[in-house]
């Protein structure tokens, strides 16, 4: 399976969870995986920003057209030199970078691409959830899927602590990483009775994180 044959709903996630982190005078804002501009349209909303869009997939990126300023059409690596030095207050990554081959090269790229003190959010699937660990460690399944954590486009995969350590070893100053999409399940709390409850990030399919360009 590869994107093109993703369902509708893949590139149209409203993701108003991520909104929430989105600075109110943000005038300038990226979108890598910005799919057919649905989030973007929130943006515009909520700050009435100049939104450029990265799209892997044309068919949806001309769609984003009709609502973002400046639409990319491609793999964003292709993409990312091009962009104004210094121009961005925002640069958004909303479950992009598991599917990138080096997510690293394309941080520190992008971090020359934000104003002094701009930030990068984003959001990103966490492999020590609990369903995923449970599979793993006690069935010894690691089965892709369609979609989620295991979804088969994934090419990396991150805990809460390899998130933030990526971050801070590009030199960036995280200010928010905090786990969205909690299970309801009491599954790893019960897993936790013999952890001490150091392992309670397993209760969140995706952590969220703002990391400030400081140096």
């Amino acid at each position: 399976m590869d994107y093109i044959e993703k369902s509708d709903q893949y590139f149209g996630h409203e993701r108003n969870e991520m909104l929430a982190f989105l600075p109110t005078n943000a005038k300038h804002v990226l979108e890598v995986g910005c799919g057919r501009g649905v989030f973007a349209s929130a943006i515009k909303k909520k700050t009435g920003a100049e939104i450029w869009g990265i799209e892997l997939v044309a068919k949806e990126a001309e769609i984003a057209k009709m609502v973002i300023d400046n639409v990319f059409v491609g793999p964003c690596e292709d993409h990312i030199e091009m962009l104004p030095e210094g121009y961005f207050d925002v640069a958004y990554f909303n479950d992009v970078l598991e599917h990138l081959v080096d997510p690293y090269a394309v941080l520190a790229i992008i971090k020359e691409k934000l104003k002094s003190g701009g930030i990068v959010i984003s959001s990103i699937p966490n492999m020590r959830f609990h369903k995923v660990l449970k599979n793993l460690v006690l069935h010894g399944d690691w089965e892709y899927k369609d979609e989620g954590i295991l979804d088969r486009t994934h090419l990396r995969w991150f805990t809460k602590r390899s998130i933030r350590n990526m971050y801070e070893n590009l030199g960036f100053t995280v200010e928010e990483h905090v786990g969205i999409s909690r299970t309801r399940s009491l599954k790893p709390i019960l897993y936790n009775i013999p952890m001490l409850f150091t392992g309670m990030d397993m209760r969140f399919q995706q952590f969220a994180t703002v990391a400030r360009k400081t140096t």
